[in-house]
Formats: C-alpha cells, sequence, structure tokens
C-alpha cells in the first residue's frame, strides 16, 4: 500500500483542501519521493521547498488514482482526459490549473 502524507481526509485522496467528488489524485513530489494530495498539503507538512517535475521525466510514476490505486506516469496523466486509464475514475479537470505547481514543462 501507499502512504498518502499531508491531510487526507479520506481513502481517495481528498484532501482538506480539495474535496470534490473529483479530487481524487495524489502526487509524488520530486523533492522527497511522497505522495501528498496537493501542493498545500506538501508546504504545510513536509518541512521543505517543493521540486517540479522536469520535460524529460514524464515517464516517472508520480501520480495515484485515489480510487483503484494505480500510478500513472506524469505522461499517462497528462494524457488522459481526466480519467483514470486503468478504472476510468472521473478527475478534476482543474488541476490543470495548478500543473506549473508539480511540473515544469
Amino acid at each position: 500500500m501507499i502512504e498518502i502524507k499531508g491531510k487526507p481526509v479520506d481513502d481517495e485522496t481528498r484532501c482538506e483542501h480539495y474535496h470534490s467528488p473529483l479530487d481524487i489524485i495524489a502526487i509524488r513530489f520530486k523533492c522527497c519521493n511522497t505522495y501528498y494530495p496537493c501542493y498545500f498539503c506538501h508546504e504545510e507538512t513536509a518541512g521543505h521547498t517543493a521540486q517540479r517535475w522536469q520535460a524529460n521525466e514524464l515517464d516517472t510514476k508520480a501520480i495515484l488514482c485515489g480510487v483503484c490505486k494505480h500510478e500513472l506516469t506524469i505522461s499517462q496523466y497528462l494524457h488522459s482526459g481526466y480519467h483514470c486509464p486503468n478504472c476510468n475514475a472521473a478527475f478534476n479537470p482543474k488541476c490543470n490549473n495548478h500543473n506549473h505547481l508539480y511540473f515544469d514543462l
């Protein structure tokens, strides 16, 4: 089982910051190799500055579907159409607004 750190509020990786029915992904942060539900959870609990994934690291598994616990590569996530390729659960398309916090593309 993959551990999710931060401030999750349920077993599908929703947290106190993002908890809509579509907020079901966690992101593995490059800086600490640890999954968090969101940037704010990392910022508030990790104790260090976040590092962004680089364009040459798109094949790295760094996204976790909170429904089926399938790990996606960054590329799979970015091209998923906001649905898990394993279980078809819908992801929040508004997460796209925060890509600059996680990825330096």
